[in-house]
């Protein structure tokens, strides 16, 4: 019975573990987003993000015709429209901030080149939360490595899943309050308007009745 307990545990153990790993890979894999570019018009990317997290954009534009230089107008906006981040006529560049509002963060292109018929494509590198962390960095000046760096990794990757989920939570119990207090008004209305309907009712009965009684019909 002990050993079966014990199986039991370690077999929840390594479950765990293998969950908590998967986790980590989801969070921390970033990768290039290849974004292609009309002659005309604007590209965007957004992107739900919630305040006090660090965010870092790198891009660069690949001209569809190698013989003619092009540029681009990059801006990055708050989910309020504040202006983040602006630059015009650039072919690279990079962008870092840290979120104070909640929502979806927008970063638009468009070329800038007045050939005609020309676009481009452009890479960005977007990196967000514990993705923008220098670990080597972290590495040499705690002076750690090995199995402990990568615990040091997944205890920060479980402490963002878990304020990720206290928020889709709280977002949850908004959304419920929202809806039951929609239900209570469209109910109340409801039978405001059942009142009235009855109440319209019985003065064109009473009318109807006045009516007939002048006419001497009843």
């Amino acid at each position: 019975m002990r050993r079966s307990k014990q199986s039991f545990l370690q077999c929840n153990a390594a479950s765990s573990m293998v969950i908590v790993l998967a986790l980590w890979k989801w969070t921390t894999e970033v990768g290039a987003i290849w974004i292609e570019l009309p002659p005309h018009g604007a590209k965007c990317l957004s992107e739900e993000i919630q305040p006090n997290v660090v965010v870092f954009g790198n891009y660069t534009l690949f001209s569809n015709d190698n013989r003619i230089p092009a540029t681009m107008s990059v801006k990055v906006t708050s989910p309020f429209g504040n202006i983040l981040h602006n630059k015009d006529r650039v072919s690279e560049g990079q962008f870092a901030l840290t979120t104070k509002e909640p929502g979806n963060y927008l970063a638009c292109f468009w070329m800038d080149s007045k050939e005609k018929g020309m676009g481009g494509n452009v890479n960005l590198d977007w990196k967000i939360g514990i993705a923008t962390r220098d670990w080597d960095s972290i590495a040499r000046m705690e002076r750690i490595e090995g199995v402990e760096l990568e615990l040091r990794k997944l205890e920060t990757t479980v402490s963002v899943i878990r304020e990720n989920l206290v928020h889709l939570v709280n977002r949850e119990r908004e959304i419920r309050d929202i809806s039951e207090r929609t239900n209570a008004r469209v109910a109340y209305l409801s039978i405001t308007s059942l009142f009235i309907c009855i109440g319209v009712s019985a003065l064109q009965m009473y009318h109807l009745e006045s009516f007939f009684r002048k006419k001497k019909l009843l």
